[in-house]
């Protein structure tokens, strides 16, 4: 596979073919055009001239070393089309793989894992390493183990494991994004999201309890981190008249859910709830009124994970390593001075 044929089936001219693949300042095609270019790369399983990129671009040294090849695990999604977040995770990982004559040449989701075509696919292509995207459980943790040499995760929940981990801390975005909250006089503030094992409801309570709140569990909505479990939660709170000043939620999609609920009971955000999130994706700032979220890092996460598991792959360290990444507030329209609900 050349670039001349990658163009031709991506039905894109080799130019932006390069300047998608190779990363060369701003690329002007769609999203899109650079997924269905990436997918083409992926399949055909398509590697550079190393030593014409290492001239071109000044990238990492790869010699005339054959290309190498890592999978990408959805450890918390089922649709990988549709996803906000990890998927944009996943992109930034196998961008980065790329410049240093790495392939991503398979995804495959969690759900997945007893599928027989699934099984079939790990078995059959093997990698050098995988990338895993969000929390998993120590079932797929012992079967990763089993199958993969190399690994390497990324997310907000800290990982109990011996793996590599690029994450951002998700209990500390948690009190910070409640402080926030607190900083603005509300003290009802509803949860809304996963609870077991979720480091950002860790971060929902200690915030609570650091300024004396008393914890209401009247206030706590454990639902899938979707819009449509946002949604359902949102309801069945506002539907028990929690009185509720403020919604924390864990991820956006989720919030985008609570924020359709809230709306459908004719209240204002933030006139007369405030709400709060955690990711910043695209939608964020072109939802009515603009989402105020936490900032995470995507591009940045997939840069390192997929430095860190290269690194891991060709020996350059032996050690668990833990690299945690910074956030910030996106603060928008969404959160205002606690009000009394009406």
């Amino acid at each position: 596979m050349t670039l001349r044929e990658i163009a031709a089936e991506a039905g894109v001219s080799i130019s932006t073919v390069s300047r998608v693949i190779n990363k060369s300042g701003k690329c002007p095609a769609s999203q899109e055009v650079q997924d269905r270019i990436w997918e083409i790369v992926r399949r055909t399983g398509y590697t550079p001239n190393s030593s014409a990129r290492q001239l071109k671009m000044g990238g990492p040294q790869a010699g005339s070393r054959p290309s190498r090849s890592i999978a990408c695990l959805f450890a918390r999604i089922c649709d990988k089309e549709t996803d906000s977040f990890f998927t944009p995770l996943m992109r930034s990982i196998e961008k980065e793989a790329f410049r240093y004559n790495y392939t991503l040449k398979y995804t495959f989701t969690a759900f997945d894992i007893n599928h027989p075509g699934t099984f079939r696919l790990i078995s059959d292509n093997h990698v050098d390493g995988v990338a895993v995207l969000g929390r998993c459980d120590k079932q797929l943790l012992k079967f990763l183990k089993q199958y993969f040499p190399c690994v390497a995760y990324a997310g907000l929940n800290n990982l109990d494991a011996k793996y590599d981990q690029v994450i951002c801390d998700g209990r500390e975005i948690g009190i910070t994004a409640m402080n926030h909250l607190i900083q603005l006089g509300h003290s009802r503030i509803a949860y809304v999201g996963e609870t077991e094992n979720e480091d950002r409801y860790r971060g929902y309570c200690a915030a609570l309890s650091a300024s004396r709140i008393p914890f209401c569990k009247d206030l706590v909505a454990n639902v899938s981190l979707s819009s449509e479990g946002g949604y359902r939660g949102a309801r069945a709170l506002l539907k028990k008249n929690c009185g509720a000043t403020a919604f924390f939620c864990p991820n956006d999609a989720t919030a985008i859910g609570v924020m359709r609920a809230v709306q459908e009971q004719g209240m204002l955000i933030p006139g007369h709830v405030s709400l709060i999130s955690i990711d910043d994706i695209d939608m964020a700032q072109y939802l009515t009124p603009m989402l105020t979220t936490v900032h995470i890092p995507v591009d940045e996460m997939g840069q390192m994970t997929a430095k860190i598991l290269i690194d891991r792959i060709e020996g350059g360290h032996t050690l668990p390593m833990k690299i945690h990444l910074p956030y910030y507030i996106a603060n928008r329209e969404s959160c205002g001075p606690c009000r009394p609900v009406p």
